[in-house]
């Protein structure tokens, strides 16, 4: 019997995969985690039915929510990440040689654990002597660190759920505070084809909150519709005007310097989301 694992984010559509065999399902104390191993995209990390993460295109995700922020930064030292426990964005993070320290802020920490058994591709920076893990509240942590941040990534599930209180104008104000007198933000702000009055919200209360505040785009084949928008918010560097010529050339699949200019060029529709 074949196994399919279908994926409805939304009522109206939804998206299948072929299983070759479920690696791990569990309930946690937060969610339903499931890793499975895909034919076609490899081993997938599914949180509540959602689908997280695969070995095939992880890499556009990871690399476009770190290094876009980490680069227009001119020297991030010390960098937090809230969600993120399969540890994907820590790993790009720590290729910036200028970081010293990593936090990670991840409230279950089953997730964390399973992904270092069965995604070690992307979670292998985790025993990193820069990294700290800390398991908790994303909110209740942003709260009691002030001004300590230099870039403050929120890579957080879909905004139902746990994952609901970080999309928001208050959380955004909790993260400015959060950062450094020039630090940078940034999250995941779902597609704009199916959800675009999740996109504009969001960027409207990013932007009611940061001084520069940009949306850019990238292809990601495994979320839904396979196009997939960022939020970036910053005190003081505009993402679009950093000049790259003299930052490092690092080790990536998906990211270049000239793309890192050309993601904020906007399709119209995407475009009048941020009027």
């Amino acid at each position: 019997m074949d196994m399919w694992v279908r994926e409805a984010q939304i009522d109206e559509a939804a998206m299948t995969y072929k299983v070759k065999e479920t690696l791990v399902r569990k309930k946690t104390k937060f969610q339903d985690l499931a890793i499975v191993d895909t034919y076609a995209l490899g081993r997938m990390l599914l949180l509540d039915g959602i689908v997280q993460t695969t070995i095939k295109d992880e890499y556009v995700y990871h690399e476009m929510i770190t290094h876009i922020p980490l680069f227009t930064h001119p020297n991030p030292k010390k960098v937090l990440v809230v969600g993120g426990g399969d540890g994907g964005a820590i790993r790009e993070i720590l290729k910036h040689t200028s970081v010293e320290k990593v936090i990670l802020c991840e409230i279950d920490k089953v997730v964390i654990e399973e992904c270092k058994k069965f995604l070690p591709e992307i979670s292998c920076a985790l025993e990193d002597p820069r990294c700290e893990i800390f398991i908790g509240d994303g909110i209740k942590y942003v709260h009691e660190h002030k001004n300590e941040f230099d870039v403050v990534i929120v890579d957080s599930t879909d905004p139902f759920g746990t994952a609901e209180g970080l999309f928001g104008g208050s959380f955004y104000k909790e993260i400015f505070e959060c950062l450094t007198e020039d630090g940078i933000f940034i999250a995941q702000t779902e597609t704009p084809f199916y959800l675009p009055d999740v996109v504009k919200r969001v960027y409207d209360d990013a932007k009611a909150v940061f001084p520069i505040t940009k949306l850019f785009m990238a292809g990601i084949p495994t979320y839904p519709s396979g196009y997939w928008s960022f939020t970036i918010g910053s005190k003081k560097y505009d993402p679009e005007n950093v000049d790259l010529s003299a930052k490092p050339e690092l080790d990536t699949k998906y990211y270049t310097k000239k793309l890192h200019q050309a993601c904020f060029v906007l399709p119209k529709f995407v475009e009048d989301l941020t009027k």
